[in-house]
């Protein structure tokens, strides 16, 4: 008996011929979607512009400087949780070290999208000349010396607390002027973007750590 029009055809599988087609209509509609959210993340992101920052752009040399900037903070924040006994401290330097790795994270990645080192002068040229006067000895505002940071590693307690709120409110202070050059003048929005939010956080991070430093006895380093 030959099956009537009601029932499925299978192919070579044993599968039903129009369930193939239907599942095989479902991925080709879910892969486009895909394609179109992908695209419309990229033209967000400015993935795939044939008009990327170049090197000397002010969203390059932000990135560049900042991503340097933000990874010594990172090491000095790290040095906490072996070095204080002070869980307030701690805290704090856990936020600052995962805070600011994540956006070296973002900023290197942009560098590496636009065909840019990650690597190489830190120099704040990007800002003009009259910022980049304020680098000096190849180290950019607000940065510890090598013998700061010996002290910092070689301290412990109390006096590893003061010492590193020094230093890091001083780190703030110093990467706030670069900060607030990025959101006023980088072309991307990206950039802008994450660069006011660095003036937003390191400013009210910079308010809290004074405190903490005067309930410790401490006093502010000149500022840079």
């Amino acid at each position: 008996m030959q099956p009537d029009d009601a029932t499925p055809r299978t192919g070579a599988t044993g599968a039903p011929t129009g369930r193939r087609w239907l599942v095989g209509g479902l991925v080709a509609v879910i892969a486009a979607g895909l394609v179109v959210i992908g695209g419309a993340l990229a033209v967000g992101l400015g993935i795939g512009r044939t008009d990327s920052p170049g090197a000397g752009s002010v969203d390059a040399g932000f990135s560049l400087d900042m991503s340097h900037h933000h990874l010594q903070a990172v090491e000095m924040a790290n040095l906490a949780a072996a070095r204080s006994s002070d869980p307030e401290v701690q805290s704090l330097a856990f936020d600052i070290s995962q805070t600011q790795l994540n956006q070296v994270g973002r900023m290197q990645g942009w560098l590496t999208l636009w065909g840019l080192p990650v690597t190489g002068r830190n120099d704040m040229s990007w800002m003009g000349s009259s910022m980049h006067d304020h680098s000096s000895g190849g180290l950019m505002p607000g940065m510890a010396t090598e013998d700061e940071l010996a002290q910092l590693r070689a301290a412990t307690g109390e006096d590893f607390d003061v010492l590193f709120l020094q230093l890091m409110i001083r780190h703030h202070q110093g990467g706030l002027e670069m900060a607030e050059y990025g959101a006023a003048h980088a072309s991307e929005a990206v950039v802008r973007g994450l660069a006011r939010s660095i003036v937003e956080t390191q400013t009210a991070e910079t308010g809290t750590m004074a405190t903490m430093l005067a309930a410790r006895g401490g006093s502010p380093l000149p500022a840079p």
